[in-house]
Parts: C-alpha cells; structure tokens; sequence
C-alpha cells in the first residue's frame, strides 16, 4: 500500500539555511525514501524566487509572502489556507515546523475534516516558540488555535517540558528527537581531501595539512555566544598560532561579526563564509566542533558535528545536557565564559588521543540514537496513528501499516 502524502509547512526553507530549514529538508527526504509521498509549503520571501522546485526529488511551493511586515503573513497565511482547501481530498496529514501564524492558517483551514495537524516546536527559552506565543502580537489568539491540533512534537526534552508548562496536552506530546545523516567516518585522507576542494571553491578557506581548524556552524544570532568565541580566540591562537576559526552561517550578526574580526585584528585566523547547503566538507576539514550558545531546544549542528565524529566543545545549557556527556562525547563549559571556553578548545587541540576517543563515542550516539532513519520511523509512526483515528478504515488506503 501507499505511503501517507505528507504536507510539511516550514515558513522558512531552502536556500534560507538554518536548524529548521534542515531539518524539514532531512525529514522530508527520509519520509520520501521510506515510502511517503511529503510535499513542502514554504514562504517565497523574494520575488524572483521561482514558486514551484524539486529539492532531492521532494516538491516544493513557495507560497506568496509580500515584502510588507504585516500584510506579507496575512497573505502567507492566507495561501496556506487556500492550498491545503482546495487539496483537501489529496493530503493524509500536515506537519508544522513552529508553532506560530503557519500553524493556525493550517488548523483553520482543516478545522472540522479528517485530516490530522501535528504540530512541531523548534525553539526553547527566549527565543522560542512559547515565548513567542506569551509575547508576540497574536501571540495568544495562535496559542489557543495551536491547542487543537491532534498532535505536538518536540524535538528535545527541554522543548518537551516547555510545552508542558505552557499548558499544551501531556496525552497528544510525544518526544521524537531531530535526526541527522550520518556521514561516512573521518579518515585523515578525508580531512585532506576536504581541506583540498574546500580550497578550491574558496580561497579564504586554504589550510595547510597541519593546521588546526575550529568550526562553528549554525545561525549568527546574539543567543549562540559568538563574540564569546571572538573574546576567546587570542589565547587559542597563543597556544596554536596557525589555527583558524570559521564561523559558517548567516543571520543579523553577521555584519557586526565580521566588523569585530577586523577590529580585533583576528581576520588572518578568523573567516565568515557565509551559509553552505551541506556542512559535510567543513566537518570533514575540521578538529572541533564549537557551539558557545546560551540557549537551545536541540541542536541540528550539535548532532552533526558529532555524527561526523568530531569532538564537541559546547556549553553546559539544558538543551546540549541529554547530548554531551562531559569528557565523554566532548567538554561542556559554562555559558558566558570566554576564559572556559578557550581553556577547553585548547585542550581537544591539543591532546589528539582524547579528541579522536570524543570523536568515536560521539558518533556512535548519533548513530544509535538520532540517524535520520530512526526519526522518520517514529514519525511515520505517528503519522498512521494519527491518520487510523481520524479516518474510518474504508478512507485510509493511502497509508501503510
């Protein structure tokens, strides 16, 4: 029998790049190959965008979302309703990435059918998806529509609680975690082939076989700790002068960044190269694995730097705890501590026995614990659960067992 045909609502999605816009891509291709038929709505955020691609073989429409603030959602949402209406009698289940004006368009719009709306949180702390909801304009009108929806995802324990205490359902709340790809195992000849055609494709991205190199990866945001990483960077450089540090990804910091990189006199060791598709080749090309935030639900760069089987550096926040297990997967240091911060990078840099052992146990959590392929199962799960409740059996022959 056929697959569940899956609509993933993600306002934002490639070639945006960040933690939600990959892991829906993730979810949605592991959906595909499992045998679901997924689709993705998102957000067309600049006009010459085209409305309709394929990204690995999933199709993709970009709804319209005009430049205006205000009236832009109004007809974002306004889209959302209109598609999932006139698709109705072509869609089994809709999964929403955040639980903001996306996830209300869609609960109005199939409000009264048969069609179950899942939503997911991505976000934790103050800036998250319930805090939004507490603050937000409409924030509280979103929240009561959000109530009704047949399920709730969360991607980590410390999300999971949060929607507890903002008074979402314990019996509709499941925990599935993200899921990452789990690439083939670093080998020294893959670090050197990475460093090579990394080299290649940009030459602010040359290093020399020997050199250590750090790597952040994500969002340039003031919650993920980076001018804390700026602060630390002079001492690592103490201890190993030819080491470089690339913060990888784009967001409003980036600006700000890369005006303290110069300030500092850091832009010989220090470079921004903006946001890639995959990470794959800069944790290939990589020693560490740094992530200094003050906050986060659960990490898709965490989880792939470990998947890669680099050793972590992150700090000790709830959501990297269920993670990292300090001197095992990686160290944890305090939030807000340049001095921890750099005491610890050097010491994976400098002891290879203890970062490679990080390294291994690292990905051999991912793989037991957080592949893609897990995550989809336990999804598709919930999907046919979902689907047999709602439906009477007679209707449901598109979703397997």
């Amino acid at each position: 029998m056929s697959g569940p045909r899956v609509v993933l609502i993600t306002r934002r999605f490639w070639p945006l790049v960040g933690g939600a816009e990959s892991a829906a891509a993730r979810l949605a291709t592991e959906l595909r190959r499992q045998g679901a038929h997924p689709q993705i709505l998102t957000a067309r955020w600049e006009r010459g965008w085209p409305r309709e691609i394929e990204h690995a073989g999933v199709p993709v429409m970009r709804l319209p979302q005009p430049s205006l603030r205000f009236w832009g959602t109004m007809c974002y949402m306004r889209a959302i309703k209109q598609f999932l209406r006139d698709r109705i009698h072509e869609i089994d289940v809709v999964y929403v990435s955040m639980l903001k004006h996306d996830a209300f368009a869609a609960l109005v719009a199939l409000r009264n059918t048969r069609i179950p709306v899942i939503l997911s949180a991505r976000g934790s702390g103050d800036t998250g998806d319930f805090h939004w909801q507490r603050t937000a304009n409409f924030g509280r009108i979103i929240r009561r529509q959000c109530l009704k929806a047949d399920a709730f995802v969360a991607c980590s324990r410390v999300i999971h609680d949060e929607f507890l205490r903002s008074g979402y359902p314990a019996d509709r709340l499941i925990y599935i975690p993200n899921g990452v790809v789990v690439p083939p195992q670093r080998t020294p000849p893959r670090r050197l082939a990475a460093r090579r055609s990394l080299s290649d494709i940009e030459p602010g991205l040359h290093l020399e076989p020997t050199a250590k190199l750090v790597v952040y990866t994500g969002r340039l945001h003031v919650g993920k700790g980076l001018f804390d990483l700026l602060d630390a960077w002079p001492q690592i450089l103490a201890a190993h002068p030819a080491a470089r540090l690339w913060m990888v990804g784009e967001g409003p910091l980036r600006h700000e960044l890369i005006t303290a990189v110069h300030s500092r006199a850091l832009n010989k060791s220090v470079f921004l190269p903006g946001a890639f598709d995959s990470v794959d080749e800069l944790l290939d090309a990589a020693d560490v694995l740094v992530l200094p935030s003050y906050e986060e639900g659960m990490s898709n760069s965490l989880l792939e730097g470990m998947a890669a089987g680099l050793p972590v550096v992150a700090t000790r926040i709830p959501g990297n705890l269920p993670l990292i297990e300090h001197e095992r997967h990686g160290l944890l240091v305090a939030a807000r501590d340049p001095l921890a911060l750099a005491t610890a990078i050097c010491r994976v840099l400098s002891h290879s026995e203890l970062a490679q052992r990080m390294g291994q146990f690292a990905r051999d959590r991912v793989v037991n614990e957080f592949s893609i392929q897990q995550t989809a199962r336990q999804h598709l799960d919930l999907f046919a659960k979902l689907i047999a409740q709602k439906r009477p059996k007679n209707h449901a022959q598109h979703v397997s067992n």
